[in-house]
């Protein structure tokens, strides 16, 4: 019995526990320096540099984590992402997609 009450107990501490939700105003001002290569609104002027704007958050986030992690290879990427915390990276991947669509 007290086994059956530790694990429910365990599994709503789990549950239950706090969501932490991104920032997507701390996001807008992580953006500024991402505007140089992505453009103001997320919208690259530049070909070769993809467009943010309306972009999945968790999609933003695999890429973003993938360049910190060292998993994407590219060293102006590389160098942004490694200065960004986690929660950093939520919050731009949150505002990126508050965005909408172009």
């Amino acid at each position: 019995m007290k086994l059956k009450l530790t694990l429910i107990l365990a599994a709503a501490a789990v549950i239950g526990g706090p969501v932490s939700a991104a920032d997507i105003e701390a996001g807008k001002k992580k953006a500024a320096v991402c505007a140089a290569c992505h453009g103001q609104d997320g919208i690259s002027m530049i070909p070769n540099y993809p467009n943010l704007k309306g972009q999945k958050a968790a999609y933003t986030e695999k890429q973003l984590f993938a360049f910190k992690d060292k998993k994407r290879n590219d060293p102006i990427m590389a160098a942004q992402a490694a200065a960004l915390s986690d929660d950093d990276i939520k919050n731009l991947a949150a505002y990126y997609e508050s965005l909408g669509k172009k």
